[in-house]
C-alpha cells in the first residue's frame, strides 16, 4: 500500500481521496487542512458537482475511516513545515493547496519529513521535474524530490499537440481554454488583485492568462517559440474545453486524417485520451477520468493549412486521476508497484 500525505482538502484533494478509495494500492494516510474537520468530512460526503461519496468515509476520533480499514488522520496544517510527515510514515506528500508553489515551499515539506513532494499545480521557479502523465512520465527518476503534476489544461494541450504532431508537422499553434470558474473567483463583484478576475464568476465570461503554452514548450521543446494561449473562465462549475488552432506545414491533410490520428492515439493511451463521436456538451464530461476527450465532430479545416480541433476535460477529476498515476510511477521506482 502506497501511503500518501495530503495537504489541502479542497476540490482536488477531495477528488484524490475519492479516487484513491477505489484503488487497492493507495491510502491517503494523512489529510492536512486549516478548515474544521467536521466540515471537510461533510464536503467529502456531499459534493455539489460529483454527488454523494459512494464509498462513504466515517469520521471517528479525527480520522476518515473507510469500510476496508484504510484510515486518514485529520491534522491542522496552515503551510508547508507544519506537519511532521515522517511521524506518519508516508511515502510521499501531495500539496493540493494551490498556494505553495515555490521550491522553498516544497523544501519545507522535505524538512518536515516528506520523502518526496508533488504539487498539484504548475510551479513557481525551478524544481526537479514537471511531469505531464502521457507525455513525459517515462522520464521520472528516483532522485526526483520536488515534482509538479502540471495542470489539467497543460496536460490537455500537450496531449492534443502530441496527437496531431504524431502524423502532421505543426508550424505554430494557438490555444484557448474555455474553463469552468475556479474557487478563487468571487461569485459577486469583489475587488481583487486582478481587474477582470474581480468580476462575478457566475455572471461573466472572464478573459484570463494561462501559463500552459510556456510550460508545454519547456516539456516538449520541439514546440519552442510556436505556442500562444489564453484562458476564458465561464459560468459553469465543471467541464472545460480546449480549442486548439494549428497551422500545419502540409496543406494536404483532411478532417478525416486528423480524426483518425486522434482515434489511433486514444487506442494507444485509452486511460488518458478519450474520443467522442457524439455531440456532447460540457456537463457530459463531468466525472470523466481522461485528460482530454477529442471531439471528432468539432474538427475543422480551412482551404489552406489551418486546422482547428477541440478537446473536453473535467478540469478537477481528470487531473486528480493523473496525479494517482504519477504517485504510482514514483512508487514503481521504489519497487512498490500497484494496480493501474
Amino acid at each position: 500500500m502506497i501511503r500518501v500525505g495530503l495537504m489541502g482538502f479542497g476540490r482536488i484533494g477531495r477528488n484524490l481521496y475519492r479516487l484513491a478509495a477505489e484503488t487497492d494500492d493507495v491510502e491517503i494516510a494523512v489529510v492536512s487542512d486549516i478548515a474544521e474537520p467536521e466540515i471537510l468530512h461533510y464536503l467529502l460526503q456531499r459534493d455539489s458537482i460529483h454527488g454523494s461519496f459512494e464509498k462513504e468515509a466515517r469520521f471517528e476520533n479525527n480520522r476518515l475511516i473507510l469500510d476496508d480499514g484504510r484510515s486518514a488522520r485529520m491534522v491542522h496544517g496552515a503551510s508547508p513545515g507544519d506537519v511532521p510527515w515522517d511521524g506518519y510514515k508516508v511515502d510521499l506528500v501531495i500539496d493540493a493547496t494551490h498556494k505553495f508553489l515555490s521550491k522553498e515551499h516544497m523544501e519545507a515539506h522535505l524538512a518536515s519529513g516528506a520523502r518526496r513532494v508533488i504539487i498539484a499545480n504548475l510551479p513557481e521557479g525551478g524544481i526537479d521535474r514537471v511531469v505531464l502523465v502521457g507525455i513525459n512520465d517515462d522520464k521520472v527518476q528516483n532522485s526526483d524530490r520536488l515534482i509538479s503534476a502540471g495542470s489539467s489544461t497543460t496536460t490537455a494541450m500537450a496531449l492534443m499537440l502530441k496527437i496531431i504532431s504524431s502524423r502532421f508537422a505543426i508550424e505554430r499553434a494557438m490555444m484557448t481554454t474555455i474553463h469552468a470558474y475556479t474557487s478563487d473567483q468571487p461569485l459577486q463583484d469583489s475587488a481583487g488583485t486582478d481587474f477582470r478576475r474581480s468580476r462575478s464568476a457566475a455572471d461573466n465570461i472572464i478573459p484570463n492568462t494561462t501559463d500552459s503554452p510556456g510550460w508545454v514548450e519547456k516539456i516538449m521543446p520541439e514546440f519552442a517559440g510556436k505556442l500562444e494561449g489564453i484562458a476564458l473562465n465561464v459560468p459553469v462549475a465543471d467541464g472545460s474545453l480546449l480549442d486548439l488552432t494549428l497551422h500545419l506545414e502540409n496543406a494536404d491533410v483532411s478532417i478525416d486524417d486528423v480524426n483518425q490520428a486522434a482515434r489511433d492515439a486514444a487506442a494507444k493511451q485509452p486511460n488518458i485520451i478519450g474520443i467522442t463521436e457524439d455531440p456532447i456538451v460540457s456537463s457530459d464530461v463531468i466525472g470523466n477520468r481522461h485528460s482530454v476527450v477529442f471531439d471528432t465532430r468539432a474538427t475543422m479545416k480551412s482551404q489552406g493549412r489551418m486546422v482547428k480541433v477541440i478537446g473536453w476535460y473535467d478540469n478537477g477529476w481528470g487531473h486528480a486521476a493523473r496525479m494517482l498515476n504519477l504517485v504510482r510511477a514514483y512508487a514503481n521506482l521504489n519497487g512498490q508497484g500497484g494496480a493501474a
